[in-house]
């Protein structure tokens, strides 16, 4: 295969963004299986899915998963990788003034892997501590987890994108479990900058991302989400360090100061300026053999 392809991931939902912050924001799953294959056509090969309910609230129910996947899988063959981030559905742990101390369920977040016809699944490489409408959330994912998630992702035949948010993600806990063969290479490795919510986590600047790329265990490949403003330069440097890319409402509301967008729109902008650096978008096969994914059955 050509080495000028290049994995555009679109990111289109999340878990946090609501449809106030940008009603182009899909939530439920026809709304989001549209928006993919607008997505799909304009160029992206890999689609990081969150789940909500009818309230628009985050979950991890595998039958809604399950719902948006088919969906989605009905229209193209577009790479589905589900989130193991957890829903809403945590327990308050105590309360200190007007601030709530969240901890979501580590039960809720296994049931990412359950979604029917899932490929990828995300898999955190540290705890989380996030402040987010006056809540204090922890997302609980210690070293035993790391392994245990990784494992559980094995024995289903699921690739794990391991998300990174520092240095010390790629050097300890995704190089230990790699080094323990609980991941086959490619590795496939999701650097997150600049999500100001998360307690330590990084800014985007190049010489940051090139300090983490500098660190990736042998055989990975990696791509790169940065937030909000960050999301275009992180990509194109990104590129330029010979990463792959990844943009959507998820990440970023904005299609420029002021503008609010589309997640067909962040994915056309991309797409122009990835061939403009004389790059080629994967098709979704491709993105499969990039990643070392099973070809899709027919």
């Amino acid at each position: 295969m050509s080495t000028n392809k290049v994995i555009i991931t679109v990111a289109p939902t999340g878990g946090m963004a609501s449809k106030k912050q940008n009603p182009n924001l899909p939530t439920q799953p026809q709304e989001i299986a549209d928006d993919v294959h607008r997505c799909y056509n304009a160029g992206a090969s890999v689609v990081a899915v969150h789940a909500r309910r009818e309230d628009d609230q985050a979950t991890c129910d595998p039958a809604v998963y399950t719902r948006i996947n088919r969906l989605i899988r009905d229209k193209c063959d577009i790479v589905l990788n589900n989130s193991t981030g957890g829903g809403i559905n945590g327990d308050m742990v105590h309360q200190v003034g007007n601030t709530e101390y969240w901890e979501i369920r580590w039960e809720e977040r296994l049931k990412g892997l359950e979604g029917e016809g899932v490929e990828m699944c995300t898999l955190d490489a540290q705890s989380i501590f996030a402040s987010f409408g006056g809540k204090e959330i922890m997302v609980a994912t210690m070293p035993s987890r790391i392994r245990q998630l990784a494992r559980m992702m094995q024995e289903r035949g699921i690739k794990p994108e391991w998300e990174v948010f520092g240095l010390a993600d790629i050097v300890q806990d995704v190089s230990r479990v790699i080094a323990e063969g609980l991941d086959t290479a490619p590795h496939f490795i999701n650097i997150v900058l600049g999500v100001n919510a998360f307690q330590g986590a990084l800014p985007y600047t190049p010489r940051l991302l090139q300090t983490m790329v500098d660190h990736l265990p042998p055989k990975s490949i990696f791509n790169v989400s940065a937030i909000g403003a960050a999301q275009l330069p992180a990509a194109m440097n990104s590129l330029l360090l010979g990463g792959h890319v990844r943009v959507g409402l998820e990440d970023n509301l904005y299609y420029r100061q002021g503008e609010l967008a589309s997640n067909v729109q962040l994915v056309e902008r991309l797409v122009r300026m990835v061939r403009e650096l004389g790059y080629e978008p994967a098709t979704a096969t491709e993105a499969r053999e990039i990643m070392g994914l099973r070809p899709l059955a027919s």
